[in-house]
C-alpha cells in the first residue's frame, strides 16, 4: 500500500511539473498546448506501446508448440494470480533478460531473451515470470508508459523553453534567464521522480511474484544470475529509454548511470526477498 501511495504522489508531481512549465513558458496558452501534447502521447502509448516495444527489441511470438514448458509455467503463475495468460515474445539477445508490457491485464505481453531460458534453471525461471506477471497484475506497464510519456512532454517543452531563451533575444534577459533555468531543472526533476516510480515499482513486482507464487528464492537466485550476466553480455540494440522495463537493466551502465538507475540494486532486492514470509 505504501508503494501505491508512493507512486501515486510522485505521478501527481510529475505532472504538476509539466503544467508549471507549460504556463511558465506560455501562461494560459503555454498550459494548454501542455495538456495537449500530453494527451496526444498518451493516446498513442496507451493503445500502441506494447507493439512498438516489441518491435524495437525484435521480438517473435513464441509458438506453444516449440516452448511447451515456458507456456505452462506462464499458464500456471497467470491462473494464480487471478489474469488472463498474456501472449508470449522472444527477443533474439544472449542478454539474460525479460519484460512485461501492455495497457491491462487482458491486452498483455511478457517477452523473454534467448540467453535467460538458457541462463537459469526452472525454479529461478518461475520467479522471473511471476516477477513480470505481478507487473501485469499490478497494472506497472501502464504507469510505465504513462511516466515515460509525462517525463518525455517535460523534456519536450524544456528544450522549447531553452530554444526559445537562446534565440529570443535580448529584450527580456531576466525573462530568458528564468526559461534556461527551468529548461535546465525541469527534465532533471522529472527524471528523479521517473526513476523513484520505477524502482518502487520494482520493489512491488518482486513482492507480489514472490508472495503470489510462495518462490522467493527462485527469483532472488535469478536476479543474482541476471545482473552478473548482463555485465557480461550487456544488450547491443534498443534504448536506454526504456531500461525500466526489464527485470534487470540490460545495458552497460557507467557509474553515472547506476547513480540514476531505474531498478534498485540487486543486492538490496535479494536482501527484500530473503526477508519475505511466503
Amino acid at each position: 500500500m505504501l508503494n501505491q501511495i508512493k507512486t501515486a504522489v510522485l505521478l501527481a508531481g510529475l505532472t504538476g511539473i509539466l503544467l508549471i512549465i507549460g504556463f511558465f513558458f506560455g501562461g494560459e496558452l503555454g498550459l494548454i498546448i501542455a495538456f495537449a501534447i500530453a494527451m496526444l502521447l498518451n493516446f498513442v502509448s496507451y493503445w500502441y506501446s506494447d507493439k512498438i516495444v516489441l518491435r524495437i527489441y525484435r521480438a517473435k511470438e513464441l509458438p506453444e508448440s516449440k516452448y511447451p514448458k515456458i507456456h505452462k509455467y506462464i499458464k500456471e503463475v497467470s491462473k494464480n494470480m487471478k489474469i488472463p495468460k498474456p501472449r508470449v515474445y522472444l527477443i533474439p539477445t544472449d542478454n539474460p533478460n525479460a519484460f512485461a508490457t501492455g495497457r491491462n491485464p487482458k491486452h498483455s505481453a511478457i517477452a523473454l531473451t534467448d540467453g535467460i531460458m538458457h541462463l537459469l534453471t526452472e525454479k529461478e525461471l518461475k520467479g522471473v515470470i511471476a516477477h513480470e506477471l505481478a507487473h501485469i497484475k499490478n497494472r506497472d506497464t501502464l504507469i510505465s508508459t504513462v511516466v515515460a510519456t509525462i517525463a518525455g512532454a517535460i523534456s519536450f517543452i524544456a528544450i522549447m523553453a531553452r530554444f526559445a531563451a537562446i534565440f529570443g533575444g535580448g529584450r527580456d534577459r531576466g525573462r530568458g534567464l528564468e526559461l534556461i533555468i527551468i529548461g535546465l531543472l525541469a527534465p532533471f526533476i522529472a527524471l528523479i521522480i521517473r526513476l523513484a516510480i520505477s524502482r518502487s515499482r520494482e520493489y512491488l513486482a518482486d513482492e507480489t511474484g514472490a508472495k503470489l507464487s510462495k518462490n522467493p528464492e527462485g527469483l532472488a537466485s535469478a536476479l543474482k544470475k541476471i545482473s552478473e550476466a548482463s555485465k557480461r553480455h550487456p544488450l547491443r540494440f534498443g534504448s536506454q529509454g526504456t531500461s525500466h522495463l526489464f527485470i534487470v537493466n540490460p545495458f552497460s551502465k557507467s557509474a553515472l548511470v547506476n547513480l540514476f538507475s531505474t531498478h534498485p540494486s540487486t543486492q538490496k532486492r535479494v536482501e527484500k526477498l530473503r526477508s519475505l514470509e511466503v
